[in-house]
């Protein structure tokens, strides 16, 4: 049997096609690589039925997963994260149902897990002994760590303000990392110069094909989550955009499949900060691509990113399931990331507060309706970004009483 029916690799710009066998990153015409499978395949030996049998990660999907050979899959267990019913935040919303598929409780405490397990264990097959990438924080620790595993050597170049839990994820994995004072288009910058001069892979956001496989199982869980009837809305933190992509591709491969229905797409929402919302200017102008967001910056680190290499496929995914794309002010994400602890309490990410700041301002504007049915994303543990929250405390003396 098949571990995988992963068939090649095409640019969705100009419809290059590549293999699925040999190094690459982009196609010629810049555009990033998306990886295609044999379908027929797979219909023909993997059911609905098969999966209940297997492991709860990401790899109870392999089949449609990149990597063919089973020794160079490099796991942690990732995958299979909880889709939690927001009940308090249904009735505060006045929305139906609202549920969180919480990333926070994936290896490293974020999404990006997903992202490094299918693109390092891709690396691996692939020979490839040295990777670089710039980062916001999440994505460099956890590639680094799973490189680590993996046998490969990794080189981080980080913005000098990024959390500093990441930064110290990324040191203590003995990866090589760098910093800039800047923002993460500039540690881009750098690590092109690198990748050129050293020789080493070039696993930057979309700059590689295998990080969107890891970040479609979002998608792929929940929709075996909900047994296979998909939301009306699912709403995504948006920077780079690859979860967003993800998602929209994972499915649509399960519509090819015949395991959901094909009348009923949910519609796709990103969620930006309004310090750095390129996707949400080029949506409200109806546009296809974004431009460069000058001077950005905002408490939802993960999501500042000034101009991504994916928006076209972002946009395409908000276009093609008459979503849209959102920005929530900082003031506002903070304010929502506290009362999902008051209310549920979980403490998660900015980024993921984000999410259901947007998800609040949706309903309040009638674009989500009261009886829908509603996934946000919760992109990673609060922990993380410790200096999001102020913990001011009266002193008691030993001898007090409280009251």
């Amino acid at each position: 049997m098949a571990y995988s029916f992963v068939s090649h690799l095409y640019c969705p710009k100009c419809q290059n096609t590549y293999s699925a066998d040999e190094k690459a990153n982009v196609c010629a015409c810049g555009s990033p690589l998306l990886v295609s499978y044999d379908y027929a395949g797979i219909k023909a030996q993997l059911t609905k039925e098969t999966l209940v049998k297997r492991k709860p990660d990401l790899w109870r999907y392999h089949e449609l997963l990149p990597v063919k050979n089973k020794e160079n899959v490099t796991s942690f267990g990732e995958g299979m994260t909880p889709l939690i019913e927001m009940k308090n935040l249904s009735e505060e919303y006045g929305i139906k149902t609202v549920w969180m598929k919480d990333e926070g409780l994936i290896h490293t405490g974020s999404f990006k897990a997903r992202g490094s397990a299918v693109g390092v264990s891709k690396a691996k097959e692939l020979n490839i002994k040295e990777i670089a990438m710039p980062t916001n924080g999440n994505a460099g620790a956890a590639w680094a760590l799973y490189a680590v595993k993996a046998g490969i050597k990794s080189h981080i170049v980080m913005p000098l303000d990024a959390p500093l839990i990441t930064r110290k994820e990324v040191y203590i994995s003995g990866a090589n990392l760098y910093l800039v004072d800047g923002v993460i288009s500039d540690a881009g910058k750098i690590v092109a110069r690198s990748v050129k001069e050293n020789g080493w892979f070039d696993v930057s956001t979309l700059k590689e094909p295998y990080r969107i496989e890891g970040k479609k199982t979002m998608g792929l869980e929940i929709a075996e989550q909900l047994d296979w009837e998909l939301p009306d809305v699912i709403v995504y933190p948006t920077g780079g955009g690859v979860g967003l992509i993800g998602i929209y591709k994972a499915i649509k491969e399960l519509m090819e499949l015949g395991w959901v229905k094909k009348d009923k797409f949910p519609r796709l929402v990103a969620v930006q900060a309004e310090g750095c919302a390129p996707i949400v200017k080029a949506f409200n102008e109806g546009k296809r691509e974004s431009e460069f967001w000058q001077d950005s910056k905002t408490s939802a680190f993960g999501i500042n990113v000034p101009k991504a290499l994916g928006d076209f496929l972002v946009l395409e995914a908000i276009y093609e399931t008459s979503g849209c794309a959102i920005a929530v002010d900082d003031d506002t994400i903070l304010s929502e990331q506290q009362l999902i602890a008051q209310k549920e309490g979980a403490f998660i990410c900015p980024e993921g507060a984000a999410t259901f700041a947007a998800i609040r301002k949706l309903r309040e504007s009638g674009w989500i309706k009261s009886h829908e049915s509603v996934i946000g994303l919760n992109t990673g543990m609060g922990i993380k970004y410790p200096e999001t929250v102020e913990a001011d405390a009266p002193l008691v003396g030993k001898e007090e009483a409280i009251y």
